[in-house]
């Protein structure tokens, strides 16, 4: 990748720009396990010589597949990858993007209208889907409660990082991060994969990022299933969260390295021969980039595993605050807990009756276990787990992250669960 820079178009798109635009779009589909039909080919290529508008791909769309489905022929998928296709192209060639809630929403509205009828609404039910890569296995996802308030504090946190601070190791696991909070929130009923890469695309160009489209065209499915190795999490058979394969996509994406990025790897289980994901760089990474054109700076040695950088020891005057990760709290349902909480000593139906929910397996398996897993709550009698009297409460590393939440948005959350 060359350096980074500012990628604010103007004019019209040229060929070139309209035919990666829908490279990319038509790769995109297979996010979500779709794949386009040859029609969309000859009509897109039309589209990028000039000779027709994207207008006009979209009325030869609809009239194409009125035929086929009145002499019942019709390929729903195909009909759905063709038209979302047509759409996804439109949205990458403008150069509009809102980074909020309300812009997500628009965006799904943007990308599934004519093919979902609840197009741009969220999610109106509870979700499990099984997944290839897991060996059957599903990813848990948000509880459909939580859906707009956990949406509007990851896009608020992520606004607020500080990219001109981050070294680019430390961007792509940012990045990862992000990307896969906000998959697993699965704000939408349908097209949760496509829409969120959509997103992430507008969001990377408008943040400066220069990169080319191809590894979202020709990855999507490895994404997807990044995605999901990036959320599940299974102790009783030795699996744990593997945000490793997502921040590889982003490597190549934004550093030019040459991971292997088919899904063999990303199993769950793979073959002895698929157990180990190659990078075809002759080192690790190209370290020659900077991720922000502000910060460039040069790698004196190429990175050859990928390790957290350690936090600076805080001055010897001070007492050193504990410290929270962001696997944990960045869980919106552990946010939810952690303030439910607050400086309480209360019962699992006490906690619950706060959270307004009625499953203890759902509350035990996707709130509690999570935060006590991740040092922010912790028993009253950790010896004891059946305790007649047991409660729970925050650890001196909860009551930390309670107070980086802020009043404001602790105050936003308490309104939202008493609504429920």
């Amino acid at each position: 990748m060359s350096d980074i820079v500012d990628n604010n178009r103007k004019g019209k798109p040229g060929h070139s720009e309209t035919a990666a635009a829908w490279q990319t779009a038509i790769g995109l589909q297979a996010a979500d396990g779709l794949s386009a039909s040859e029609y969309i080919w000859q009509v897109s290529r039309k589209h990028i010589s000039g000779s027709i508008s994207l207008e006009q791909v979209k009325e030869s769309l609809n009239q194409y597949y009125l035929d086929r489905n009145a002499h019942d022929a019709g390929d729903p998928e195909k009909e759905e990858a063709d038209k979302v296709s047509a759409n996804i192209a439109g949205i990458l060639l403008s150069d509009s993007f809102d980074f909020s809630t309300e812009g997500l929403l628009s965006l799904h509205r943007q990308i599934f209208e004519g093919v979902y009828e609840n197009a741009g609404a969220l999610r109106d039910r509870d979700v499990s889907i099984r997944e290839w890569v897991l060996g059957g296995d599903s990813v848990s996802f948000m509880s459909v409660e939580n859906l707009r308030t956990s949406l509007e504090y990851a896009i608020e946190k992520e606004r607020n990082y500080q990219y001109e601070m981050a070294s680019p190791e430390k961007i792509i696991t940012h990045l990862a991060g992000f990307m896969a909070g906000l998959w697993q929130i699965c704000p939408f009923n349908d097209g949760n994969s496509r829409v969120i890469a959509v997103f992430t695309i507008l969001y990377l160009r408008s943040l400066g990022f220069e990169f080319d489209n191809e590894v979202f065209a020709n990855y999507a499915w490895y994404l997807h299933n990044a995605l999901v190795r990036a959320n599940y999490r299974d102790i009783a058979k030795h699996i744990d969260y593997a945000p490793i394969y997502l921040e590889r996509f982003f490597r190549n994406l934004l550093l030019g390295e040459k991971w292997d990025l088919r899904n063999r790897y990303v199993h769950v289980r793979p073959a002895a021969e698929w157990s180990v994901q190659p990078n075809r760089n002759s080192s690790a990474s190209a370290g020659q980039v900077s991720i922000k054109k502000e910060t460039k700076k040069k790698q004196e040695k190429p990175a050859e595993k990928h390790e957290p950088e350690k936090p600076a020891e805080p001055p010897k005057t001070k007492v050193k605050e504990p410290v929270v990760e962001d696997d944990c709290s960045d869980n919106p349902n552990v946010l939810f807990l952690v303030v439910t909480l607050g400086d309480k000593f209360l019962s699992v139906k006490e906690i619950m009756d706060g959270l307004h929910l009625k499953g203890r397996d759902s509350f035990l398996k996707l709130y509690l276990a999570p935060a006590v897993n991740g040092g922010l709550v912790s028993p009253l009698y950790p010896k004891a787990p059946r305790h007649p009297r047991q409660k729970y409460l925050l650890t001196a590393k909860g009551l930390a992250f309670l107070k980086s939440i802020g009043p404001e948005m602790t105050a936003r959350i308490q309104q939202h669960l008493a609504s429920r």
